[in-house]
């Protein structure tokens, strides 16, 4: 829940253009005049992804946009909605019919919020660090110029992570940084391998001058590892070279910082999963009496509550129930309902997989994996906008898998017996004891994508792991309304990227949609 506070501080916004400076506050020189005004922009940077403005609920909006929510919930739509996890209620009233049935193009709102999002996101990062040359913190003594500089490396995280997201969802993208010349400059467009090379690099460069130990909500060692592990997994997708290797060394280190795998499941996903530092590496903060949004976990919570029946916002701990959601029959049939203590879902009165339409009220269970509980049982806070619940980006489980996937596609640096420990260790706490443990013969690329539909579910990491398995596009693997018909049907690989927003076709000449 730090830095809410300092989120609070600032008005921002900032045209589409991304040759433009984000206006924050007064001027820029005004608010970079003292160490207080860096941290309130570090601050938010990091707050981008959840709030949309510095009003309550979203009021006073960083930029205009077609649906106008935060960043985490688009990118939920954008991850979830298209691939066999999450079935949206009310897809045509909230344009998501293309995305749900995965037939979008150059002019699909929710794509073109999630570019121009993260290319704000990666503007104020630049703009930030345009005032982190070691001429201007100089200024400021020794004692505080050592700290900004640790401000700098984070704002460089963000801005990897931020690059990150451009590179999985669109694969190429206009390349900017800080040394880009503010007016009168096209931006060179990136592919895949030159945005992995430069998201690697930043990693390379900022990890080993982290803390190993930072404070919540901030990025460390582990964050920036764990991001190089998730790219490196991923990067025969962008690239077409297997990094499995490098995605082994990046596991490694991220566990010899001294992680560990949290006792209870359900209890990173509550209200006081900010006590879970354990496990989860990094996390998007939320503070509902500081920084509330429609968006984050609140959309997680509210929108999993049914709101089609009996009233469980007990069970959720939210103020209202949105009934947004539910999931998909080829993700909840993968769990052993009666011993897998992941299976949170209510499935009375419901029917498992979706026969009638994906708007249909009573098909598919109803995950209460994330809740607005806290520890003792109780809701966190009483309110119509916000919760308390963190967002976990990175956790220790995921390194887990990803280092047994990269070693099942040869990576090197760890053995099968290792990679299969790591894999019973997610499921023993899972289980609650070796009865899910799996054997050497078991540990095989099947098995893994089933098992990080059963661990990440509703985390933002099942599109790019269909894409990295080969079965989200094509025809390799159905599910209900792939497509748009009720038994699923291949669709074009083109849809394995997004395509870049029609609008910035039009501004930048360097940038084209070949497969659109």
């Amino acid at each position: 829940m730090i830095l809410a506070a300092a989120v609070m501080l600032l008005t921002g916004a900032c045209t589409s253009d991304l040759d433009q400076k984000p206006v924050i506050g007064t001027t820029s020189d005004d608010v970079y005049s003292s160490v207080e005004g860096y941290r309130s922009v570090l601050a938010k940077i990091y707050s981008t992804y959840s709030l949309i403005g510095a009003e309550r609920g979203g009021g006073s909006a960083d930029i205009s946009s077609n649906q106008g929510q935060d960043m985490l919930r688009t990118l939920f739509n954008l991850q979830e909605l298209p691939t066999d996890e999450a079935a949206y209620k009310y897809i045509s009233g909230d344009n998501l019919s293309d995305l749900t049935y995965i037939n979008w193009d150059a002019t699909d709102v929710w794509v073109s919020d999630a570019y121009y999002r993260l290319y704000y996101i990666i503007a104020l990062s630049n703009e930030f660090l345009r005032y982190c040359d070691e001429g201007t913190i100089a200024g400021f003594g020794e004692t505080a110029a050592a700290e900004l500089r640790t401000y700098a490396l984070e704002a460089r995280f963000m801005r990897a992570y931020t690059y990150f997201n451009v590179l999985d969802l669109f694969r190429k993208g206009p390349f900017v940084d800080e040394n880009t010349p503010m007016t009168g400059f096209i931006p060179e467009a990136y592919d895949g391998k030159q945005l992995y090379d430069f998201i690697k690099s930043e990693i390379d460069a900022i990890a080993p001058q982290l803390p190993d130990s930072p404070a919540y909500a901030r990025a460390g060692k582990g964050a920036a590892y764990a991001l190089g592990a998730r790219l490196a997994i991923n990067g025969e997708v962008y690239t077409g070279t297997s990094h499995a290797t490098e995605a082994i060394d990046y596991c490694k280190k991220v566990m010899a910082l001294g992680y560990s795998l949290e006792p209870v499941y359900s209890s990173l996903f509550n209200a006081d999963n900010d006590k879970r530092t354990n496990e989860i590496i990094f996390a998007f903060a939320a503070d509902n009496a500081n920084a509330a949004t429609w968006g984050s976990a609140t959309y997680l919570v509210a929108g999993s509550c049914p709101n089609d029946g009996d009233d469980v916002t007990g069970i959720y701990g939210c103020g209202t129930a949105w009934g947004n959601f539910s999931m998909r029959g080829e993700v909840t049939s993968l769990f052993d309902a009666e011993h897998d203590s992941r299976f949170l879902f209510l499935t009375d009165g419901r029917d498992e997989f979706f026969t009638a339409g994906i708007e249909t009220a009573n098909q598919g269970y109803r995950s209460y994996k994330w809740t607005n509980i806290n520890d003792a049982g109780e809701q966190a806070c009483v309110t119509d906008i916000g919760v308390n619940t963190d967002f976990p980006i990175f956790r220790l489980s995921e390194i887990y898998l990803t280092a047994a996937e990269a070693v099942v596609r040869g990576g090197e640096g760890m053995s099968r017996s290792e990679a299969a420990g790591l894999v019973n260790e997610v499921r023993r706490r899972a289980y609650g004891d070796r009865s899910g443990d799996i054997s050497d013969a078991q540990l095989t690329l099947d098995f893994l994508i089933d098992e990080r539909g059963r661990e990440f579910y509703h985390e933002l990491h099942r599109r790019t792991d269909l894409v990295r398995f080969d079965r989200f596009a094509g025809s390799n693997y159905q599910w209900q309304w792939k497509g748009g018909v009720i038994d699923g049907r291949g669709v074009d690989k083109r849809y394995n990227i997004f395509p870049i927003p029609v609008t910035e076709l039009s501004a930048n000449p360097n940038l084209k949609n070949e497969l659109y």
